[in-house]
This record gives structure tokens, sequence and C-alpha cells, in this order.
């Protein structure tokens, strides 16, 4: 409660991790967790016996995180684990990402809702491939904050030479993919050097600890603010005695806010009407804004059905060629004239892939065009031409209007995540 009797509510910040193998991510999670006193004494319990059993010296902190029998014999990252913690400035949901090659999908998975990305380097070891890939990633998904965690610097013995060389590379490539915002952190997880405390091991270093970074930095979220997108899930239709008339529109508001008496359009029908009301369970709300979940109501009994999207002033874009940064999945490769079902938002149809323009050199982060058939983890540009119309923003201005993922016919397997990119 603040001074004046109305209740505080705490923001939430929404970050993944990522590097390389053994990097140490988990363990930062862990760390983080732990001195932060996040962590339950029957967790701690487990986490101690767990240690015993894999005949570790000491408390394996990344054990918090990788939950599977596979991930606790192999020492590594399969799945995306999700944590949530909260500290008294800050609520957070982490999604720790594998840092191996064949699960960049996890990868893109976990990183997609993300606000932040962090992103380990060994300070051994400095830039690797994974962290080449993992920052591209970051920034093709359109995060904004980079904060690069300069790992294990017990083992380089504090160096502030090792790690200015390595700050000097990250500033490098910060500005190749062009990171709006970036910050560079000497830490140990292992130890919790400049975790949740300053390190006395690290005096030359004077700024922030990386808890303090995360409880501190400022989100820009300044996307969706002016396009105003419902996408429609369900229709609800009762046929109760209570609600025998009633019809509503079910779905997540994608961009904008939304007001009864708002004029809006159906698309892709181009149908207009005025919301009558929007419901959730309780009752009715005065506003609905992007994230909310709600059943709108309109005035007029026009046709509506999933698939469909409520727009209000700013027009979206329609079209059926459409031009992608797609990040490949599936074991099967994908090369032109190739179909598959094309899912966006709540809209599905199908595409046939037209052409493989290029494909990302992650080592270089230059575009290659020698050899076009894109294999599992590949990151591509491609076009596809779809057989009915997609309604649609670029990624870069609405993350959901703007993003596909792409389904094989006859398996069912989701193959590819992408981004609607603009030509």
């Amino acid at each position: 409660m603040n001074t004046n009797g109305k209740k505080m509510y705490k923001s939430l910040l929404r970050f993944t991790t990522a590097g390389s193998v053994d990097d140490g991510k988990s363990t930062l999670i862990g760390r983080l967790l732990y001195d932060s006193k996040s962590i339950f004494e029957d967790q701690m319990e487990h986490i101690v016996q767990s240690s015993k059993r894999l005949g570790k010296e000491d408390v394996d902190l990344s054990l918090l995180t990788d939950g599977l029998r596979a991930e606790r014999e192999q020492g590594i990252t399969i799945d995306v684990a999700y944590r949530y913690f909260a500290t008294p400035k800050r609520k957070f949901i982490i999604a720790d990402t594998p840092g191996h090659i064949q699960y960049t999908r996890n990868m893109v998975t976990g990183a997609s809702t993300a606000d932040v990305a962090v992103i380990l380097v060994d300070a051994r070891k400095g830039l690797l491939e994974q962290t080449m890939r993992h920052s591209y990633i970051a920034r093709l998904l359109d995060i904004r904050h980079l904060i690069f965690c300069i790992n294990k610097m017990d083992l380089v013995e504090y160096s502030e030479t090792v790690f200015n060389a390595i700050r000097t590379e990250l500033v490098s490539l910060s500005g190749k993919l062009m990171v709006e915002d970036a910050r560079y952190i000497p830490i140990s997880a292992r130890v919790g050097d400049n975790v949740v405390t300053p390190s006395e091991n690290m005096p030359w270093y004077k700024g922030k600890t990386f808890l303090e970074l995360l409880e501190d930095l400022e989100i820009k979220k300044d996307k969706s603010v002016f396009e105003a997108r419902f996408p429609v899930q369900t229709v609800i239709r009762p046929l109760s005695e209570a609600h025998h008339d009633y019809r509503g529109y079910a779905g997540r508001v994608a961009g904008g806010s939304f007001k009864p008496g708002d004029e809006v359009v159906v698309l892709p029908s181009m149908h207009k009407s005025s919301i009558k009301s929007i419901d959730v369970y309780n009752g009715a709300l005065p506003e609905a804004s992007t994230g909310d979940s709600v059943t709108i109501t309109l005035q007029d009994q026009i046709d509506v059905s999933r698939g469909n999207i409520l727009v209000k002033d700013n027009m979206p874009r329609i079209g059926q060629d459409i031009s992608l940064m797609l990040c490949w999945f599936n074991e099967k490769p994908m090369k032109a004239g190739n179909r598959y079902r094309i899912r966006n938002y709540s809209n599905e149809t199908t595409c046939l892939v037209k052409t493989v323009d290029y494909k990302m050199n992650i080592n270089n982060l230059e575009e290659t065009r020698d050899d076009l058939t894109v294999y599992m983890n590949d990151i591509a540009h491609v076009m596809v031409r779809t057989s009915s119309a997609l309604i649609y923003d670029p990624y870069a201005q609405n993350n959901i209007t703007g993003s596909i993922i792409l389904i094989d016919e006859g398996t069912n397997e989701t193959v590819a995540a992408g981004m609607i990119s603009v030509e």
C-alpha cells in the first residue's frame, strides 16, 4: 500500500538466458534465486541431495532449472525451463534456454515473449558461434535490451584486461546488430560475484550487479500502441435462458485498446460496427488493452468468426505474398516449392514457398546464397504465397499479428517460426 492507501502493483519483466554450452546459464539462474532468497527450504534440500547423488563436491545450483533426467545426467539444458520470482521492486519470469545448436528452436520459443535477453559468455573462451547466433536471434525477435554477462571471471583471476577485451568484441557485435540497449557485466555465477551482491574480487567494476540491472531496467514498450488489434479466437453463444441472444467474440487484445462505443472494422469482410460491451467472467470492463483476454460484443448482428480480426483506425496490411525471416525447426529440410499450413494468430491457411532468398551465416552475420536448402536450425529469408490473404502487421510493429508458424500438413508438426518483414 502506498501513503494514500492504494495498492501498488509491481511491474513484470520477462527475460531469457542464452549462450553457448557450459557458459553457466542455469547456474546463473540458480545463483540469482538462491542469493535473492527465492528458494524454498525443501527445494534447496532436494538440490543438495541431487548434487550428492551426482557426485558433485559443491551444491550445483543449475539443478534448480535443469529438471529433466537427461539434463542432469549430461549437465546440459535441453528444454526451456520457466521460473518465477519477485523482489520488493519487481516481478520476474525467467526462461532458461538451451545452448546446444540442435536446440535452437527451444531458444527461439523461450525468447519469443522476453523483454530482455541475458547472454552469457565464458571469460576463458570469449565470443563463440552460439554467442553470435543467440544475439542475432534476440534481435530478430525484436528484443530491445541485451545484457551480456561475462561469466567465470573467477577462472581468469578476475582480470579486468580479459573483461575489457571481451567487452570490446561485444560492443562491436552489438553495433553490427544495431542493439538499442546493451549492457556488459563481469560475473561469477558459481561463486556469486556481481550476481546479487557486488564483487569484492573485482573492485575495478563500478557498475550495477546483475539483479540491480534487472530491477532498474526501463523496458521500451512502444509497439502496438496505436494499432488496435483484436484477433477472434472463438465465438461465444451460450444459448441459455439467461443469455439466450448473447453473441460474443473471445480473444486476446493484440495491440492498442478498445472501449464500449468504439467504431470497429471486421476484417477481412470490412463490415463495420461499434462495441456494445467488453466482458470478462465476473462482469464488464470500461476498457481492454494489449494482453487482456476478453469477450467483445457488437451492436450489430454481423458475421464474425475465428480468424477474423477487429481493428480501429490504423488498418493492418492484407496480402498473399508474404516476406518472412524463418528459423527452421525440422530435420526434414525446406526448399522452394514446398507446401505448408501457415498460422498467423488464430488465422490459418496454406502456403507455397516461392523463393528462399538467402540464409544467414551466423559466424560473420552475412547473407549467403550458395546453398539455399534450409536445414534444421538455419535462419533464412523466404517469400511465401498463401492460398487466402493474411491480415498482418510487420513483426517490428506487432509481435502477435506479425508472427507465424509453419506446420507440416502430413505430420502436423510445427516446422518453423517466422517473423513477417516488409520488403
